[in-house]
């Protein structure tokens, strides 16, 4: 049997938490999921762009069930992090003055978060053995 080989394109930066959430899907397991707006470009006036992330991993997801509880109490949660497995969704909106019109939502995979600040206040920084890269399976 061969080994599958893939490409990885990862997302790094950092952004603010947002409606961290279970779903519970009618097929297969729940999961968590949450919004990260991240920021970039000048740090006067930064540009933001969100990613609606599926939660991967034991570790992200410990770290997410954690973070809920601030960002419940509409508290402001600032994480680094990394993302894989990027793709566009398109929709259209029901509501609002853009109902019927198509939107795009940035959907990716949440794999690691490196940091986490509540409020400007450090809460969680991750392990120096835990930043270590997995080896790349690209050919």
């Amino acid at each position: 049997m061969s080994e599958s080989k893939y490409f990885d394109l990862h997302i790094t930066g950092l952004g603010y938490l947002n409606r961290v959430r279970e779903v519970s899907p009618k097929k297969g397991a729940s999961f968590y999921a949450c919004d990260i707006v991240a920021l970039h470009g000048s740090a006067d006036a930064p540009d933001k762009t969100r990613f609606d992330c599926r939660v991967s991993g034991q570790e992200a997801e410990r770290l997410i069930k954690a973070a809920k509880s601030y960002v419940d109490e509409d508290r402001k949660v600032l994480i680094g992090f990394k993302l894989g497995d990027l793709y566009p969704d398109l929709f259209e909106y029901q509501k609002g003055e853009k109902a019927g019109q198509t939107g795009v939502s940035l959907k990716a995979r949440l794999l690691r978060i490196a940091w986490v600040k509540v409020d400007g206040e450090t809460v969680y920084t991750a392990s120096a053995d835990s930043t270590q890269e997995p080896e790349s399976s690209a050919a």
